[in-house]
């Protein structure tokens, strides 16, 4: 009797909400062993004396299907006494943490002030909540992304929640990138023969995915592994479809268009999926050698995030990883 040939795996790179979208989209079509998602730890920050990981919390909660649906973040069903009660005495209540929000927060710092690294800690979350699809960080190790401003260098979450992305951005770095070290199961699977694809889900390519990108030898592998690389617009006719992405492009002087997140990624991406309304980019994003794919890109049901996640697959089985291969070593 042959033996059957282990199933192809795809390893997707998220950020918050636009990732977690597509990643809850692939998980309804690949089984567990298939599908590993990577989600940024860049906007991690301390708050409260808590451990507090917003886009891996994100991606858990989408897929146990628990998010709060209308925000995008946060758990439906939320209440907020705890939020209340810290206001009446004085504490700080910016960043606003709802009452089952904050289990998860107590749990994951309890374990971590354990021993307990942050992979173990979240393999143990999504244990809890039934997910069957790995999730895991980008690094074990600490990095916090910091914004340049002309209101002074703010952690991510002041930029983004206290100030309500209003300062202007001049530019970004990761606090303590030289030092972390990527996640082990990530740069396995990326030395490997077994990925089909490697995706970078719709997410702000600046503070959401170059946190990952930035981490040691994370290019590098990438470039080396035979598999294609595909990245997901999350810029639609010109404007983000969730968070500042839009915004910061705008202030770095980059027009916000669809083909200059392909011109971000250059030669580290072999395709690209543009939303339909953005066809006219196609041929400017294919003369760098990118292949296009164009399609809707605009999840607002969870049909359409499973509808785009087999749009992505079937676009990667259109691309032949070796020649992306022989591209990328020419390049």
């Amino acid at each position: 009797m042959t033996k059957a040939l282990p199933a192809k795996r795809y390893l997707a790179l998220s950020g918050g909400v636009g990732g977690a979208k597509l990643a809850l989209g692939l998980s309804k079509i690949l089984a567990p062993e298939q599908l590993t998602i990577v989600a940024n730890t860049g906007d991690d920050f301390e708050h409260l004396g808590l451990s507090i990981s917003p886009d891996l919390d994100t991606v858990m909660y989408t897929l146990a299907e628990i998010n709060n649906k209308e925000l995008g973040w946060g758990l439906a069903g939320e209440s907020w006494d705890t939020m209340d009660a810290l206001a009446r005495l004085g504490g700080e209540t910016w960043f606003r943490l709802g009452d089952r929000d904050l289990a998860t927060h107590l749990q994951r710092s309890t374990l971590l002030a354990s021993g307990v690294n942050l992979s173990g800690v979240t393999q143990s979350l999504c244990q809890q909540l039934g997910i069957i699809h790995p999730i895991i960080p980008m690094s074990d190790d600490p990095v916090r992304t910091c914004v340049k401003t002309d209101k002074g260098d703010l952690a991510f979450q002041q930029y983004f929640v206290r100030e309500q992305c209003a300062p202007e951005v001049e530019g970004f770095y990761f606090d303590g990138i030289e030092s972390a070290k990527p996640q082990p199961q990530m740069m396995d699977l990326l030395a490997g023969d077994e990925l089909a694809a490697i995706i970078i889900c719709p997410s702000n390519p600046f503070v959401s995915v170059d946190p990952i990108l930035g981490l040691a030898n994370v290019k590098d592998a990438m470039r080396n592994n035979s598999a294609p690389v595909i990245a997901i617009s999350p810029i639609v006719a010109g404007m983000a479809i969730k968070g500042p992405a839009a915004k910061m492009m705008s202030e770095l002087g980059i027009p916000a268009a669809a083909a200059e997140v392909a011109r971000f990624y250059g030669n580290l991406i072999d395709g690209f999926v543009l939303d339909e309304s953005d066809y006219g980019l196609k041929s400017e994003i294919e003369q760098c050698g990118i292949h296009v794919h164009c399609t809707n890109t605009i999840m607002k049901t969870l049909d359409d995030r499973i509808d785009l996640a087999k749009d992505v697959l079937s676009f990667i089985g259109s691309i032949d990883d070796k020649t992306n291969k022989k591209k990328k070593e020419n390049l």
